[in-house]
């Protein structure tokens, strides 16, 4: 099969199959792009969660362009985008139609609120994947727990936290008397 066609679908497959957001399609995309396709490894795809977190855009829309264009330049990027957004405006096209009809009634409500609770789970789970592989030394720890603390106790934007963390990253490599 043609790889681009291949990337875009594998790309509509996690779009497809991915209710709550970007967060939610993290397991998900561990899976098609690591383990199955070998498209990135564990460490490439946190990179691209992290750069795809602090950059303009849709946490999945930015992490499927960072692998599409790894993979195959500038039109893999283009492929694996357009996979992963492709079904999502399908099915808001489909709904959008019809919602208003149907939100009102009390087994709809409730069908939403499960779907609700299965994202919050699906986002742990991808929480607790990504700090097994992230925070690994005491060092990382401490960032953990500054970012964790300064984020529930400061109104600042997601990207001060990334700067920082990133500095203090660079810092204690310094320090180690790693690579310059």
């Amino acid at each position: 099969m043609n790889i681009l066609l291949d990337m875009f679908l594998t790309f509509a497959k996690v779009g497809v199959m991915t209710f709550g957001g970007g967060y939610a399609m993290l397991p998900i995309l561990q899976r098609e792009v690591v383990d199955n396709k070998g498209w990135a490894t564990e460490e490439e795809l946190m990179d691209y969660f992290a750069i795809g977190q602090c950059t303009p855009g849709v946490i999945a829309v930015n992490t499927a362009t960072f692998i599409g264009k790894k993979y195959k330049g500038i039109i893999g990027g283009i492929m694996t985008t357009l996979g992963v957004v492709f079904p999502s405006l399908v099915i808001i096209s489909l709904l959008a139609g019809v919602i208003e009809e149907f939100s009102h009634i009390v087994w709809v409500q409730h069908a939403f609120g499960g779907i609700r609770i299965c994202v919050c789970v699906l986002i742990c789970n991808a929480v607790v994947k990504l700090y097994k592989k992230a925070v690994v030394d005491k060092w990382s720890v401490a960032i953990f727990l500054a970012v964790a603390a300064g984020s529930y106790f400061l109104d600042l934007s997601p990207v001060v936290f990334v700067v920082i963390a990133a500095l203090m990253g660079i810092g204690l490599q310094v320090r180690k008397g790693g690579k310059s």
